[in-house]
């Protein structure tokens, strides 16, 4: 069986290619690995995660006739009303760095004390195997709080900022196999390891 992530950020397909290698007989590529125009322009235009990633998979099962995961992440700041949320990798606006980013969040939470910081990170991850198009969805969810510092040289996105009061760390110094234990994409993929490998023993 050969599966496309559907996306073209190298450290999720790093994440996501590591904790599904050990299942014999399935391959693993990316849209890096496809031709750039192999799947036309994707828009997501859902109002939820899992509306997201099942926009990307079915995009991408339908362009190249394989079996595609995708999954929508993000953070919820409960004190923000659960934004940035589905605009996480929008938040403060396009094209701006991870960096300014965790600025930005840092900046709307200066005067908020450490108990009211309580944050999520939430994944939502959608399986879509042609030629029926059958849909899998799972979901995985790590809670947290919001530092009042980035820490660490680990992960993406919002890593550096996200604190795990039980290890003491922020989620960008953990070891990658760490992260990937107790992670919302973690999660969420081991449930969705179980899925892949009952397809692929057919």
């Amino acid at each position: 069986m050969k599966l496309v992530i559907a996306t073209k950020n190298a450290g999720k397909v790093e994440e996501i290619r590591e904790l599904l290698s050990d299942i014999p007989g399935l391959e693993v590529v990316s849209l890096l690995d496809l031709p750039p125009d192999a799947v036309p322009p994707i828009k997501e235009t859902g109002k939820t995660f899992e509306e997201n990633a099942y926009i990307k998979a079915y995009a991408v099962a339908r362009a190249t006739g394989l079996a595609s995961l995708a999954d929508d992440s993000g953070l919820e700041v409960d004190v923000l009303g659960g934004k940035p949320g589905v605009r996480s990798a929008r938040f403060g606006g396009e094209g701006i760095s991870d960096e300014e980013r965790n600025r930005k969040l840092l900046a709307l939470l200066e005067n908020v004390p450490f108990e009211k910081r309580t944050a999520r990170f939430r994944c939502c991850m959608v399986l879509v195997v042609p030629p029926e198009f059958e849909r899998y969805t799972v979901e995985g969810v790590c809670e947290g709080y919001i530092a009042t510092e980035p820490r660490g040289k680990h992960g993406f996105g919002y890593d550096p900022i996200f604190y795990l009061p039980s290890l003491k760390k922020t989620m960008a110094e953990l070891p990658r196999e760490k992260k990937n234990e107790i992670s919302h994409r973690g999660k969420a993929l081991r449930a969705m390891k179980d899925i892949i490998r009952k397809l692929v023993n057919g």
